[in-house]
């Protein structure tokens, strides 16, 4: 988040930028490992249309450990805010459970999620072999249900909760009970996942470890949340991935998700 938009919020919360910014550094590290295993992977089973042969349990896996690297960096500000903060914690240790509780949570709601894009993926590797022509306009029609989202109301709605999300904090201090992390990780992920679905599906199109494509994503994702102009940035990429929905028929090169034929299974 942006040094001074951190400043301003953890103000309001009790935290300095230097209480803050510790935990950060740490969930990054954890988003570093997280990309070295999916990279390792990702060379392992290449790009390829479909599940790449990859069972049920196995993508689930492999997706979390894709959320974690991806979304880790822009959502730990709000969990360290949480755990510190509003549901404050009274040593180290009940901290680091209260934020793997957190995140437990939010990667739950993320994992929810990948099990309807593993459907998905099902049915566009079965299009992709039995209908090359298809899979194309398929490919169009993910790319322009993935720009025109960006351009609606709920992304806007669902994008504001994430970038300054300080009332649904204290909303959340009403909750109670042993799993009040996970759920508040759980809620917040779940507007996470109304933000930022619309850019995930983009990897049905272009492959699911299509590692370029999720770095590139990774960064939209962030920027949208952290910039200033975040909002503006974000309704750019609509109209970016429109323009690219009207290329894909004709240059299936950029459709590896669903030209290619699935690669083996790790």
């Amino acid at each position: 988040m942006r040094a001074e938009a951190l400043e301003d919020a953890d103000t309001r919360l009790g935290l300095s930028l230097r209480q803050l910014l510790p935990g950060w550094i740490a969930l990054c590290l954890v988003a570093v490992l997280a990309w070295t295993v999916t990279v390792t992977w990702a060379g392992s089973m290449g790009i390829g249309a479909g599940t790449m042969g990859l069972s049920f349990g196995a993508f689930l896996v492999v997706w979390a450990i894709m959320m974690a690297a991806m979304m880790f960096p822009s959502v730990a500000p709000m969990a360290i805010v949480w755990i510190r903060s509003v549901a404050a914690r009274p040593n180290r240790r009940a901290r680091i459970i209260g934020i793997s509780s957190f995140l437990a949570g939010y990667l739950f709601a993320w994992t929810v999620f990948g099990a309807a894009v593993y459907a998905v993926l099902l049915g566009a590797g079965r299009l992709a072999n039995d209908s090359p022509d298809a899979a194309r306009w398929a490919g169009a029609a993910i790319f322009v249900l993935a720009g025109v989202y960006q351009l609606t109301p709920l992304k806007s709605a669902c994008l504001r909760h994430c970038r300054t999300p300080l009332g649904s904090l204290f909303h959340y201090a009403s909750y109670k009970g042993r799993g009040r992390d996970f759920r508040v990780g759980t809620h917040h992920g779940l507007y996470c996942v109304g933000c930022c679905w619309g850019l995930m599906i983009v990897l049905i199109a272009v492959g699911a470890m299509n590692i370029p494509v999720m770095v590139a994503l990774a960064g939209v994702i962030l920027i949208e949340k952290v910039w200033r102009y975040g909002r503006a940035f974000s309704r750019g990429i609509g109209v970016a991935l429109l323009v690219v929905a009207g290329l894909v028929p004709f240059i299936p090169s950029l459709l590896p998700g669903l030209t290619m034929a699935p690669s083996p299974g790790m």
